[in-house]
């Protein structure tokens, strides 16, 4: 039986991963964050985006071994 938390670990950190590299990429645009007050929201979400899949795919190997 397929656990849950392994494809949506591995969605959540595929898109992390390309968030965080759009928001590296575009740091240095400041007209692009202006309407997030200066604060660039895509490398915030795709860290977080990745942590929660890494998380994610933590626990469902922990799973596997129990």
């Amino acid at each position: 039986m397929v656990d849950i938390r392994i494809p949506i670990g591995l969605m959540f950190s595929i898109i992390g991963i390309l968030i965080t590299v759009f928001g590296l990429f575009t740091m240095s645009n400041t007209e692009m964050y202006h309407k997030s007050l200066g604060i660039n929201v895509n490398l915030i979400m795709g860290v977080l985006m990745l942590i929660f899949g890494l998380v994610m795919l933590y626990f469902a190997r922990r799973k596997k071994k129990a």
